[in-house]
């Protein structure tokens, strides 16, 4: 079948995308997300359970604080608060953490470690993903279940100060807020300052329910001159000062009413030794995480020592702390340390409800959910959690009733964390049939546009696809026959869910169907520059072409290029991709030094010999006799022949530039290096940028 080049190249086009939108549905993981709960609509909550026995426990507990404040310090990293530095500069609340009514934990951040996805991760207790590091920089509302939709639909009064990212994602949520840009990363001051200004009006009010405040000065000097800069000293003491301003306000309020407040410290990610985020360095991902709350009395002797826990945990603990439904993407866990004081049943009820929710979600995004071994927790929990009930509706206060008492939280905890697991790990669990399918037809598509340049760009203009052949028809049949078996064999074999899979069988037999023809068209495009001596006319060693080969050039740059594909393959090569090009440009450079003074220097001795050994390989010919220069030049591509491009052309200043050209731009690689040291392993050593900078 002939084609114009238009239509050829028209068709690969749409074939490319096809295959890189198949590639990207992929690579980019499906969010775990809950069906059974909309924005506006929740279901009820799920009754307390029993055995035997009448259960009227079938709405939600009631909130266990009257008021909450939520202080996010951008960029808050576990060892400004836990380490030295908070020691140093933040005394109050190191006296919070050692000895204080509070608990403080490690919150560990999951990719990627910008600011709002982590919001939403806290808000929603969902896990974001790599499409949402675009988001950033201009953030959409969030649709989906959390904690703040749902504040605000029971009536709570939500104040907001701080990053406008939080007004973007929660437009008409808030009954009074005022925001601030995040981009002037060179302020670290006003924009701190713009905050601080509304607590001691806001603190002195009673009409308000939820406080956030989210400062960005900490991020901002990281930005500008890293977590080792003096200014990180001084924004940590200002940090402490307002969280000692607000936790005064909030104790002496509950003198007053009697009802314990709470008081959350958080970061949204950490910072790296560059003061950067986004990556997955320990220092990027571990933030601080302290609530702190008159509840939380500690006996003399009671040492606290922070435990590491997931980011996303704190939407479920928000929720049951005020009293409100856990949001229905949630992965996270209850941070049982909060609700450690109150009576058991209400223990075990947040913990049932924890439970609850996380197996339903798990059942709506794992198709193989009852093998889960999370799920099978859960299942024995809900039986002896309504054993439990049973013997404490009879009003037995016996030691066996403390005893399965205990039992049954223990198990409850274990099912929410292999519960929490298990849906984490599905968020982080790449689609590789669809990939690899994707990446399929583009390799294909990629081959055949490679073989067809040269006869895309003959005076025809056309391209002879041999569709109709016999024996591409039975390659073809063969080809669409073994990759539906191993379609078949694929899906059904396949224990986590694929887009692929789930397509239509029509649809997937289609694009088999594509592949084959891709396939079998670079098939017949080979064996036909095969038959026509093409393809190896340059690699083919032939005693009458001896110098019918590759140059070192051409070598040094084929093993280049495939050197570097390679190393795309090693997530440590991309985040060190410039050493990579480093090492390439200056070989390259040799490369071509060596080159231009092999030509210029040994050039008269050689060329004399290469002549006369082409005149002898082309005595049958008469033009090749007759001009044995032309015959150098083209059989000698790496040597500089006798034209007007020569360097014997080249005035004297001209020549001396050529040959001093490889080394100017070596020297001024190795400066562009020294400016400025970037990637992840080497990225905080010194270099001609901090010197300039000091």
């Amino acid at each position: 079948m002939r084609l114009r080049s238009g239509t050829f190249a028209a068709c690969c086009v749409v074939i490319e995308v096809l295959g890189v939108a198949l590639f990207l549905r992929g690579f980019f993981p499906t969010p775990v997300r809950s069906s059974s709960r909309t924005e506006h609509q929740a279901e009820p909550p799920a009754p307390e359970p029993s055995a035997g026995a009448s259960s009227n426990w079938t709405k939600l507990p009631p909130p266990l604080f009257r008021k909450v404040v939520i202080m996010l310090i951008d960029g808050l990293r576990d060892d400004f608060v836990f380490g030295s530095k908070g020691v140093k500069f933040m005394p109050y609340t190191t006296y919070l953490v050692e000895k204080g009514a509070s608990h403080s934990f490690v919150a560990e951040a999951k990719l990627p470690t910008v600011t709002m996805p982590r919001i939403k991760a806290l808000m929603t207790g969902s896990l974001p993903g790599f499409i949402d590091v675009v988001r950033n920089l201009n953030s959409p509302a969030v649709l989906e279940d959390n904690v703040i939709t749902q504040a605000e639909a029971a009536g709570k009064r939500i104040i907001f100060y701080g990053d406008e990212t939080w007004v973007k994602l929660f437009p008409r949520h808030f009954v009074e807020y005022d925001g601030t840009t995040s981009f002037f990363v060179s302020d670290y001051t006003e924009v701190d300052d713009n905050v601080t200004r509304h607590l001691d009006k806001v603190l002195k009010r009673g009409d308000w329910d939820v406080l956030i405040l989210h400062y960005l000065g900490l991020d901002h000097i990281g930005h500008v001159s890293g977590p080792s800069s003096p200014l990180i000293g001084h924004k940590l003491r200002e940090m402490d000062s307002i969280l000692m301003k607000i936790h005064t306000s909030l104790l002496s309020e509950e003198r007053e009413t009697l009802v314990p407040n709470l008081l959350v410290l958080c970061g949204d990610h950490g910072m790296s030794e560059t003061g950067g985020h986004g990556a997955s360095s320990v220092e990027e991902l571990n933030t601080a995480l302290i609530l702190i709350s008159s509840a939380f009395e500690r006996k003399p002797g009671d040492i606290r020592r922070p435990k590491h826990v997931q980011q996303t945990d704190l939407a479920a603990t928000l929720a049951i702390g005020l009293g409100l439904p856990i949001p229905g993407n949630s992965v996270g866990s209850l941070l049982f340390p909060t609700v450690e004081g109150r009576p058991v049943r209400e223990q075990l009820r947040f913990l049932h409800l924890n439970a609850v929710q996380l197996s339903k979600l798990l059942q709506e995004n794992v198709p193989s959910y009852t093998k889960e071994p999370g799920f099978e927790q859960f299942k024995m929990s809900e039986r002896l959690h309504g054993n439990w009930i049973r013997l404490y509706l009879e009003e037995n206060n016996s030691e066996v009733l403390f005893n399965l008492g205990a039992k049954v939280r223990r198990q409850y905890l274990d099912a929410l964390r292999t519960l929490s697991l298990s849906l984490s790990r599905q968020v982080a669990q790449y689609d590789i049939y669809s990939m690899l399918v994707g990446t399929v037809m583009v390799l294909e598509v990629l081959a055949l546009l490679l073989l067809s340049i040269p006869q895309a760009l003959s005076s025809k203009a056309e391209l002879e696809v041999p569709l109709w052949s016999p024996a591409f028809s039975l390659l073809f049949y063969l080809m669409f026959l073994v990759l539906s078996a191993l379609h078949v064999i694929v899906c059904t074999s396949a224990e986590s869910s694929c887009y692929f899979c789930g397509l239509s069988w029509l649809t997937a037999g289609g694009v088999m169907a594509l592949i084959s023809a891709l396939l079998c068209a670079v098939v017949s495009a080979l064996a036909k520059m095969f038959a026509a001596g093409k393809f190896l006319s340059k690699v083919r060693l032939n005693p009458a072409h001896p110098k019918a080969r590759w140059s070192e050039l051409d070598v040094l740059i084929l093993l280049g290029t495939m050197g570097h594909v390679l190393s795309l393959g090693a997530s440590s090569f991309i985040e060190e991709e410039h050493q990579t090009w480093y090492f390439l440009i200056n070989t390259l450079c040799l490369a071509l030094c060596h080159e231009i003074y092999r030509n210029c220097f040994l050039r008269d001795d050689c060329e004399p010999q290469q002549c006369s050994h082409v005149e002898e390989g082309f005595v049958s010919t008469a033009p090749a006799l007759q001009d044995r220069s032309i015959h150098c030049n083209m059989l000698e591509p790496h040597r500089v022949s006798k034209d007007p491009t020569s360097l014997d052309t080249l005035r004297g200043c001209e020549k001396w530039m050529v040959l001093a050209s490889p080394w100017v731009i070596l020297t001024c690689c190795r400066l562009l290096r020294s400016l400025n040291q970037t990637g992840v392993q080497w990225a905080h050593r010194p270099d001609l940028g901090h010197w300039l900078t000091r």
